[in-house]
């Protein structure tokens, strides 16, 4: 017998794909591209994680950090991963109301009230964050 066949399944005929499917319309390159951003996310995770150990290590090590942080290829660097973390912030709270269906009194909150209020807590977010920070 061949050990490949199975009674009754069919072969499947599959269209080969190229790789670079998502160029052919804007809303699968907004799709691909945001999937990619999370490489930013990643790497800011990993840079908060490096500077808690570095901050573990005293005083010498976090100065040597905070030197290699100031120079100019880094600050390019981190400009455009803000840039980058922006784009990616932007799309995944355009796709709340997608993903989040929210009803008061037996009917649907409009998306765009779902969006402004994810925008609302960005905004009251940030600016507490950046208020402790200063003030601190």
């Amino acid at each position: 017998m061949n050990p490949k066949y199975r009674k009754f399944h069919p072969k499947w005929h599959r269209r080969r794909m190229p790789i670079f499917w998502w160029l052919g319309k804007l809303p699968y390159i907004k799709f691909i591209t945001r999937e990619l951003t999370s490489i930013a996310v990643m790497y800011t995770a990993l840079l908060l994680l490096v500077q808690f150990w570095i901050l573990s290590r005293g005083e010498q090590a976090h100065a040597a950090f905070s030197e290699w942080l100031r120079s100019t290829p880094v600050i390019c660097l981190h400009v455009a991963v803000l840039l980058t973390l922006l784009f990616h912030t932007v799309t995944w709270l355009g796709l709340a109301p997608k993903a989040l269906v929210v009803q008061l009194g037996g009917k649907r909150v409009p998306d765009a009230a779902i969006v402004a209020g994810h925008y609302a807590a960005w905004i009251v977010t940030s600016g507490l964050l950046a208020w402790v920070l200063v003030t601190r």
